[in-house]
């Protein structure tokens, strides 16, 4: 019996290794698109409050990027056992998974919220300060309640 235990441990350890790994790969994958995000959000947001020049183009870049970004299916990326209660470097909220229609819901919204971005922000500064403001809400109406603060 024991053998049998033992030969069952052994057959097993590979595959949680992978599922540790497939946590890990998705932890970092959901990290490195919100990174991308907020390196987009910045100069905009800077724009926005006048802490950088007005740039159109840099803009207009910046704005396409989000736009861009939330065309990806991030929702993937939160799979069980990838939530603050069961990884240490996640903030991810377990209530997401009690909730995947309206976490995608939310997510959805800031797609709807970058629609038409890389064009709002043209023809001045004054033109930044509500698409941030849009964008801003959507990812705030997400993180209030899905994620954990830092």
């Amino acid at each position: 019996m024991r053998l049998i235990v033992t030969a069952a441990a052994l057959i097993a350890l590979p595959f949680m290794a992978l599922a540790d790994e497939k946590v890990e790969d998705n932890v970092k994958a959901r990290q490195g698109f919100f990174e991308m995000l907020a390196a987009n959000m910045g100069p905009l947001a800077g724009m926005a409050k006048g802490e950088m020049d007005y740039d159109e183009a840099a803009a207009a870049t910046a704005a396409a990027n989000i736009e861009t970004l939330t065309k990806y299916t991030l929702p993937i990326h939160f799979i069980a056992g990838s939530s603050s209660a069961d990884y240490d470097d996640s903030n991810a909220k377990p209530d997401i998974w009690n909730n995947l229609d309206d976490f995608g819901s939310k997510f959805a919204a800031l797609g709807t919220a970058a629609a038409g971005a890389s064009e709002a922000v043209k023809g001045g500064q004054a033109n930044v300060g509500p698409v941030v403001q849009k964008l801003g809400a959507a990812c705030k109406a997400c993180h209030d309640v899905y994620r954990e603060s830092e």
